[in-house]
């Protein structure tokens, strides 16, 4: 559900790992352009969709779907399940792509499932991992986390997405994979701030090293494991992310680092989504709700959102105390 570039490469995962797919595409040349052509010409335009049949009807996209893939942005989720829930199965394994925090009300990207669908807490999955949509999409071999309260639909899903090239482990640490998720795209966007400044590879590192530290303290909190935030979900995302050029997070950032504003920074993106953007302030919001400290999150927050210059951040987080790592 949803034909963006992540929904799209998941989508030739599932087809190749032997699943059948249907794609649900919002606007009706897409789901055309899918049926016929065998390519979603907006996204990702060199892969072959073949196999992969394409609508742009809901209803006939859910009728009777296994596992419910859930790949639109996190803060336009609620309003579409408001539309899908009621032709969704009532044992469908529900498993969002999204990773962020909803503005607001400060929900997971699960528990926004949970709340809307009334679906219990056990067909909920997750997938998290170091998931770069056009590596995956040219069949790079990469590895990623299914994480689900239910085991067994944990090891559908796994079932259903491997192959031989794209390998996922299962867990059941929900709360740890959505945490590391949500969090490293923010922590990207300072990688990204950080190289379009011109600041070197020490700079990146530390960046990476402190905000998987914010990272942790968050999760812990909310209850995450620590082994889950030092594996795929947690390490292996945050590295891709923060030092990939195809990340949208990190190019968004590099665009600001290097003194343009936040229209040049969308531009830049293609008008793609970079969650971090409006994931750091319901991330800040919710730390602060429980009393966990995240410098890097917040400053990032304050140049995105409340005019702060990126040499101010910088600033910021090095005039801050020294103290025990």
């Amino acid at each position: 559900m949803g034909a963006g570039s992540w929904g799209t490469a998941f989508a030739k995962v599932l087809y190749d790992a032997g699943t059948e797919v249907t794609m649900w595409a919002r606007r009706p040349e897409v789901a055309k352009a899918l049926a016929t052509e065998h390519r979603n010409p907006g996204y990702l335009p060199e892969v072959d969709l073949t196999g992969i049949a394409a609508t742009d009807d809901h209803r006939a996209a859910l009728d009777g779907a296994d596992i419910v893939v859930l790949a639109v942005p996190s803060q336009t989720l609620r309003e579409n399940l408001g539309a899908w829930r009621a032709d969704i199965g009532p044992d469908a394994t529900l498993l969002s792509l999204a990773k962020g925090i909803e503005t607001g009300t400060l929900l997971r990207m699960s528990q926004v499932i949970a709340e809307v669908t009334g679906a219990h807490v056990g067909r909920v999955a997750v997938l998290s991992g170091p998931n770069l949509a056009r590596e995956i999409a040219a069949r790079q071999p990469a590895a990623s986390v299914v994480a689900c309260a239910d085991a067994a639909r944990a090891e559908a899903v796994q079932h259903a997405c491997a192959g031989n090239y794209f390998r996922p482990y299962t867990n059941t640490d929900v709360i740890g994979c959505e945490i590391g998720g949500a969090c490293k795209n923010v922590i990207a966007l300072a990688c990204g701030i950080a190289a379009g400044m011109g600041l070197g590879d020490n700079s990146i590192a530390s960046i990476i090293t402190r905000g998987l530290a914010e990272i942790m303290r968050l999760g812990s909190a909310l209850g995450a494991n620590p082994v889950t935030l030092a594996g795929l979900a947690g390490v292996g995302d945050l590295v891709a992310t923060c030092t990939s050029p195809l990340s949208r997070n990190r190019s968004f950032g590099q665009v600001l680092g290097a003194g343009g504003g936040m229209e040049a920074a969308q531009q830049a993106t293609h008008g793609q989504v970079a969650e971090g953007v409006k994931s750091c302030t319901s991330i800040r919001t919710l730390a602060e709700r429980h009393g966990v400290e995240m410098p890097l999150t917040t400053a990032v927050h304050q140049v995105c959102h409340e005019g702060a210059s990126v040499s101010d951040m910088v600033g910021w987080l090095l005039g801050r105390r020294i103290k025990p790592e």
